[in-house]
């Protein structure tokens, strides 16, 4: 029970307050109440009710309410709104971009409480005459439904890793042959819509575990599909130990990499005694899982081009990060030593937001000033454990960064992110990311393209052109590791390399805990094919310094 799932709980009942007319003061209490708990710097289900009820802003009404949720998944107020309100409205507050307000006010004057009667109407220009929508809002809305019920099903692989699992683990402790996840959440998709273990056991063995584990529900589907008590579906697979690999590689897949693979092999996959010798019978370097996406890695092994791929205990720093100056949970001194004491990096850089983000607590020169004074001081207590100076500068409106030159020439670094005005074309996204990335203080192009998985499509944008810019400008990429983010699309990681640009896998964390969002962006990295060599955060201390100080020189562009 994590402070942000307990924070969503918060935000739920708001959501629910509103729809139904409740006093605005209250709501704004309630959300108050919901960011602070996201922002916690400790867990608050380690805290008893004294402790939480001393929290500036949270009180003993909200401590409560949070003891609740740590013991029973809600509390007693947000279950009374959900039960007077309507399975349908129930999930329209799930969509990102769709208020409350708006929900309300197309209930009451349409009768409307399902995605789909929601799409027809727009469709049929319904929406529009309706008070406050009009009929740009109305072909928002209809982009914003089609996004969601493209998405309906899927669940971002991070969200579902821990079921995940835990279902393996259930699986592992019951079979005495060996059990796999497969499918595409072993090739580390970042959007997953099922969970497939294959087990090697009979499928008769595998039902009368499922039917008592206490877990699962079977479905009307195939015999081994079945639905988890998390509402995940999980798709089993069986087979005698002897099939055991031939079948891992098969149903692991993509379609795509198993033909192509087979084509190698005369068309079967032989029974061997692991997966790396059926790649050795068709004459073949292991391809690993992540990279089995049917697209040219076939051909790469094939002539030996295969690349090695970048590995956990490849990265030497972190780039990217938030503290308390800004949006962040923990001060900087926490977040450093965090790096330095747990994931035993060389080196952590601060980039807190620039004064145009007021949302996030954007700093001020003045605050930045101060904010330098402290870096200083803890870069000489935590030496030799390095400690970079950066922002993340806002790319405003014309393509502008946020700050005048001096200001933006004292930092080691700069990460340029768009963060606002995200309805843009392809031509004005292309022409504004571009003019940041020509600015001669950019280091890093931060989430080139801000999408945020399952709530929002990212802004279109030329990617050749983008990435072709930042190799002529010598700017690093960002796989903002975040795995809500996930951006640059690792898709494209292939051209990057082709065109020399370096990619940095940045956590973008606001938390220590979320420093561990490398992992994430690693999965990206490792899909994408790349290697340690062409990822900035593999470069020592020493080499991190150099580079930024030549890049001051104006040497590395």
């Amino acid at each position: 029970m994590t402070n942000k799932v307990i924070a969503r709980e918060f935000k739920r009942y708001a959501q629910l307050m509103e729809f139904h007319g409740q006093n605005t003061f209250k709501i704004k209490a309630v959300n108050s109440s919901a960011e602070i708990i996201a922002k916690l710097p400790f867990d608050a289900a380690g805290k008893s009710l004294e402790e939480l009820s001393a929290i500036p802003g949270i009180g003993k009404s909200s401590a409560v309410k949070i003891q609740e949720i740590i013991r029973k998944g809600t509390f007693t107020e947000l279950a009374d709104l959900e039960a007077q309100t309507s399975a349908g409205v129930l999930e329209l507050l799930k969509i990102k971009g769709l208020g409350p307000k708006k929900i309300a006010l197309i209930w009451n004057e349409l009768g409307i409480d399902t995605i789909p009667e929601l799409w027809y109407a727009c469709k049929e220009n319904k929406i529009a005459n309706l008070k406050g929508f009009g009929a740009k809002t109305q072909t928002d809305l209809q982009n914003l439904l089609e996004f969601t019920i493209e998405n309906q099903g899927k669940h971002r692989f991070a969200d579902i890793e821990p079921v995940a699992e835990e279902i393996l683990a259930l699986a592992l402790n019951h079979f005495k042959g060996p059990v796999s996840f497969t499918g595409s959440y072993r090739r580390l998709n970042y959007l997953i819509e099922e969970i497939e273990l294959l087990i090697a056991d009979s499928s008769e063995a595998v039902k009368e575990w499922a039917a008592t584990s206490g877990v699962f529900t079977p479905t009307e589907e195939e015999a081994l599909v079945y639905q988890h008590e998390s509402g995940l579906r999980v798709v089993f697979h069986s087979c005698n130990p002897q099939d055991f690999y031939a079948r891992l590689f098969s149903t692991t897949g993509s379609e795509g990499h198993v033909e192509a693979v087979k084509a190698y092999l005369g068309g079967e996959i032989p029974p061997l005694e692991s997966e790396a010798q059926i790649y050795e019978k068709a004459t073949l370097p292991y391809i690993e899982p992540e990279m089995r996406e049917g697209l040219d890695e076939v051909e790469l092994a094939s002539a030996g081009a295969l690349p090695a791929l970048i590995s956990m205990r490849d990265f030497k720093g972190s780039i990217h990060n938030h503290s308390t100056w800004s949006d962040g949970a923990h001060s900087v001194e926490e977040m450093a030593l965090y790096c330095r004491d747990v994931l035993k990096l060389e080196y952590f850089g601060i980039s807190d937001h620039s004064q145009s983000a007021f949302y996030a607590g954007g700093l001020t020169v003045d605050r930045l000033r101060a904010q330098w004074q402290e870096i200083d001081a803890l870069k000489q207590k935590l030496a030799p454990f390095k400690i970079f100076t950066g922002i993340e500068s806002d790319i405003l409106s014309n393509g502008a960064l946020d700050y005048p030159d001096e200001i933006l020439s004292q930092f080691d670094f700069v990460v340029a992110s768009i963060h606002s005005q995200l309805n843009m074309d392809e031509k004005k996204a292309t022409q504004r990311l571009i003019k940041a990335i020509e600015n001669p203080y950019t280091t890093f192009l931060g989430h080139p393209t801000g999408r945020k998985l399952l709530v929002r499509r990212g802004y279109p944008v030329d990617h050749r052109k983008i990435i072709d810019a930042c190799a002529a400008n010598g700017v690093i990429i960002e796989i903002n590791a975040n795995p809500n983010r996930l951006d640059i699309d690792w898709t494209w990681i292939s051209y990057c390399l082709e065109k020399g640009v370096m990619l940095s896998v940045n956590p973008d964390a606001h938390h220590t805990a979320e420093l561990e969002y490398l992992k994430y962006g690693l999965n990206v990295a490792r899909k994408g094919g790349l290697p340690a060599a062409s990822c900035f955060n593999c470069l020592d201390g020493a080499q991190v310094s150099d580079y930024f100080a030549q890049r001051k020189l104006g040497i590395n562009r």
